[in-house]
């Protein structure tokens, strides 16, 4: 069986599966039953400053984008960080990492963008004996109307600066958990090794509304006839996250930096994707709350299996395996040419494939009396639209021509690969370059 044991920004823990800062990490009751249900380490729900204390509304708190068969496939929360005393949150992280010291133990922390405030809470944390801090750079709503929250993680110089902070009053990693809701992930992750971070992770929620009711014409979750813009999470955002975290493992500035996957991760597949982009553990919450804290054992078996398949022997092995592979659009092949191809032993007759091409695509797919269907080359761009709304899998697939055969569409001869199309002058990048 592969190893799933992990050390992340000097962290370990016997699998990669964390627990994000979230409602499952609220409390010791939670966590517990998170550590005996398999979870390699938790993320406490987001810790705040003595003062004040922090009023959650009563009324809804999600809200839900479905897709057709009720699956959930977003949320969107209005929740704060925990309204929970400081004190009660501390005492119980002390007590779980005291019975769980072989489990990753985090505290996400929240104060306000002032010095004193993280000095005073830090060593207060160091005392529970957790393994290290994330800095919430990330929640879009409540608390950023308050300056934190994605309201530092949106200005780099912020970032930096408590970043620095943390690591002046604090022994242990600093992890910088940042938001989506900017133009650029790099330069924030690149403030936050400025600033001496041990790790990213990210994404943290994605501001939105996910709908209106038309009754009462409140955003949903509606607290009294009004509703406000809330932090989206769950499936739907994994692809925003995916390519969040590619860009990071390759910039020159953040390569190799540890990198916390966070976004959408719901099975072992979702999981192993995050890691082979750069990440070293991965962090779940939409799929916690959706099936239970048991999720996680299908996770594990999932991915020790692949892994087994693959040949790998520890997580290591897979983290940034996929990276080389992630390129700007102008390096791609642009000699490399396939044409979709109908399996008729599979084909249901239903037309999607022939309705989609003809009405929105490229008319490339012909529709017999008797409902069959046939892929016109001449006129087939291999743009991979029949594929995708085809309903049975396998039904149609996208069939390499080989070097030699001729592109019916363009009438020219494909040609062979290239083993270095960065310096072949069909690139867009090198024609641009000789132009100059």
């Amino acid at each position: 069986m592969a190893d799933l044991t992990t050390t992340f920004a000097g962290i370990r823990s016997p699998n990669p599966f964390w627990l994000a800062s979230a409602p499952p990490t609220d409390k010791e009751y939670n966590v517990r039953r998170a550590f005996e249900a398999g979870w390699g380490g938790v993320v406490w729900k987001t810790l705040g400053a003595e003062g004040p204390p922090v009023v959650n509304v009563n009324g809804p708190r999600y809200g839900a984008i479905y897709g057709p068969d009720r699956r959930l496939m977003g949320l969107n929360n209005i929740e704060l960080i925990t309204d929970r005393p400081l004190e009660v949150n501390l005492e119980e992280m002390t007590r779980v990492k005291a019975d769980y010291p072989d489990r990753a133990l985090i505290a996400s922390i929240m104060v306000p963008c002032e010095e004193d405030a993280w000095r005073a809470i830090l060593p207060r944390v160091a005392e529970t004996g957790a393994d290290g801090i994330e800095l919430n750079f990330g929640c879009p709503h409540g608390m950023s109307e308050r300056g934190m929250g994605s309201a530092v993680g949106q200005v780099p110089e912020y970032i930096e600066m408590v970043t620095r902070w943390c690591k002046r009053y604090y022994d242990r990693p600093v992890i910088v958990k940042l938001t989506p809701n900017i133009t650029d992930i790099r330069g924030p992750a690149q403030a936050a090794r400025n600033g001496g971070a041990d790790a990213v992770s990210l994404i943290n929620t994605i501001n939105s509304i996910t709908s209106v009711d038309l009754d009462s014409l409140s955003p949903e979750p509606s607290i009294d006839g009004k509703g406000s813009h809330g932090g989206y999470c769950g499936p739907a955002v994994k692809p925003i996250a995916l390519s969040m975290v590619s860009d990071i493992a390759r910039a020159e500035g953040t390569r190799g930096m540890p990198i916390s996957g966070i976004g959408g991760i719901t099975t072992w597949r979702d999981a192993a994707e995050f890691l082979v982009l750069g990440c070293g553990s991965v962090q779940v919450c939409t799929a916690a709350m959706t099936y239970g804290f048991r999720v996680v054992e299908e996770m594990k078996a999932g991915l020790s299996a692949w892994m087994d398949e693959k040949g790998y022997a520890s997580v290591a092995e897979v983290t940034g395996r996929a990276v080389p592979n992630v390129t700007d659009w102008q390096y791609l092949n642009l000699n490399y040419v396939t044409k979709a191809r109908i399996d008729e032993d599979l084909c249901i007759k239903c037309g999607r494939c022939y309705a989609a091409c003809e009405d929105t695509s490229h008319q490339a797919i012909a529709m017999s009396a008797d409902r069959r269907f046939e892929v016109i080359d001449a006129e087939c761009v291999a743009c991979n639209l029949c594929v995708d709304v085809c309903p049975v899998e396998d039904c149609i697939t996208m069939t390499r021509l080989a070097p030699g055969e001729v592109d019916a569409r363009t009438g020219k001869v494909v040609t062979a690969d290239y083993a270095n199309w960065t310096s072949h002058p069909n690139n867009p990048a090198v024609t641009a370059t000789a132009a100059e």
